[in-house]
């Protein structure tokens, strides 16, 4: 049965707009979601596997992802593969990884140009999604394992995606804070597994784990772009027959602790410049009832050019070459990220305090208050113009459970009060704090 679903898009934007649908269709072991429009060149399809976050099976993951999208029985070398894609009209394929909450996710990405501007009449989409399942379904694999070659190349290529992570401190000190902050949580497991685990996986028990991830994994498929629903559902019910499904039951994401006190760890490198992040846990998670307000919290915060922490740690006290916020929504955290002088540490603690206190104490605009709601809603309607930004607004909801039009997410936006900001802001407690800062002067 096909379920339509309400429009995803705001008053005042183009009346076709308006009149889109995502039309969703449960098929053997995946959910299909098709979203018709004729606003882009291209069509976009991509497929997304969602498991636990689990210690066990979050590097094979990530070398899977590789593995898969790098070959097949078909195209059982790169270059053929690359051929096959500039066959399409230069398709684009791509694989990637994502934490949402304790939740990691597998997608793979194709997107190949519209027939309507092709000169002649070749089924592109349709040759694209048969693309797309010969890499999943028929990998390059002897029915035992992975062509042992093709796995050891995309080993190396995992293991130099890792070590770069070390390179970039920005990243570095981003994934340490959440290393220290939720040591005890399964959201510390690395996106893309670890470097000393990645030795460990052989031809072998990736093909194993393969048939598992098939199995067990809750896979969405999204179409967005001048598509027929009905046709696109035909194809898959041929093309992506997931056999002897037994989904594993998904938990969902809840909020955290309250920190008994406050974690702060240092670290020495040789670098210039310090890097000083700061975790905190509002316990607000998408679908409460403060998660509008955690939006607009953190804009306020640091989120946006005016925020507190941009104005007066950046700008004003000029301790900082960079300072912002981001919201997690899945986990309820709030992250601050800024890049100090290490002799600044202690005042740029301070004040970066200070700001969230005088959101607490109820100190800021109107002005300031519906700056940020433009931007909100600026930032959600600029999203429409992406398919790819489209589709992470739609899984969204098969995230969280939580389903709401865009137009409805707008006015929550607009209905947010001061009396729930301050809400938010006495529920941000900060948990821990990480320096990154320059080796020891002897």
């Amino acid at each position: 049965m096909t379920m339509k679903r309400p429009v995803l898009f705001a008053k005042g934007m183009k009346k076709n707009m308006n009149e889109l649908n995502e039309q969703v269709q449960r098929i053997g072991g995946l959910d299909c979601h098709v979203v018709p429009t004729d606003k882009f060149k291209t069509n976009t399809i991509l497929l997304l596997f969602k498991s636990d976050l689990d210690k066990q099976t979050v590097t094979k993951r990530a070398i899977l992802s590789y593995v898969l999208r790098s070959a097949a029985k078909k195209y059982p070398t790169q270059q053929l593969l690359q051929a096959r894609l500039d066959n399409l009209y230069g398709a684009s394929l791509s694989s990637g990884l994502s934490k949402r909450g304790d939740q990691h996710v597998v997608s793979f990405s194709l997107t190949v140009a519209g027939e309507r501007f092709l000169s002649d009449t070749s089924p592109l989409l349709h040759e694209a999604l048969q693309l797309l399942s010969d890499l999943i379904f028929h990998p390059l694999a002897d029915g035992r394992a992975f062509d042992e070659a093709t796995v050891e190349r995309e080993k190396r290529a995992l293991k130099q995606r890792i070590e770069s992570v070390f390179d970039d401190k920005m990243r570095y000190a981003s994934q340490r804070l959440i290393d220290e902050m939720c040591k005890d949580e399964t959201y510390h497991l690395h996106t893309y597994g670890y470097e000393k685990e990645v030795e460990e996986v052989t031809a072998e028990s990736l093909y194993q784990y393969y048939l598992d991830f098939l199995k067990k994994d809750k896979v969405d498929l999204y179409v967005v772009g001048e598509v027929n629903a009905e046709s696109v559902f035909r194809q898959v019910k041929t093309g992506f027959v997931f056999e002897g499904r037994e989904e594993a039951v998904r938990s969902r994401t809840v909020a955290g602790r309250v920190p008994d006190e406050v974690r702060v760890v240092e670290e020495r490198q040789s670098i210039k410049q310090g890097k000083l992040n700061l975790g905190f846990r509002t316990n607000v998670v998408m679908g409460d009832r403060l998660y509008d307000a955690s939006q607009v919290f953190n804009g306020l915060f640091g989120g946006f050019p005016h925020s507190k922490l941009f104005m007066n740690v950046r700008e004003k006290a000029s301790l900082a070459y960079y300072a912002s916020s981001s919201y997690e929504s899945y986990k309820g955290f709030v992250i601050v990220m800024s890049g100090i002088e290490f002799s600044n540490y202690d005042q740029a603690v301070k004040i970066i305090k200070d700001q969230l206190q005088a959101i607490q104490d109820g100190d800021f605009t109107a002005h300031e208050v519906d700056l940020t709601k433009s931007l909100l809603k600026n930032a959600i309607l600029e999203a429409l113009d992406n398919p790819l930004a489209i589709i992470n607004i739609l899984y969204q909801k098969v995230l969280s459970g939580e389903s709401r039009s865009i137009e409805d997410w707008l006015k929550h936006i607009d209905s947010v009060t001061k009396e729930e900001i301050i809400d938010v802001a006495k529920k941000t407690c900060l948990d821990t704090i990480f320096f990154l800062q320059g080796e020891a002067v002897a």
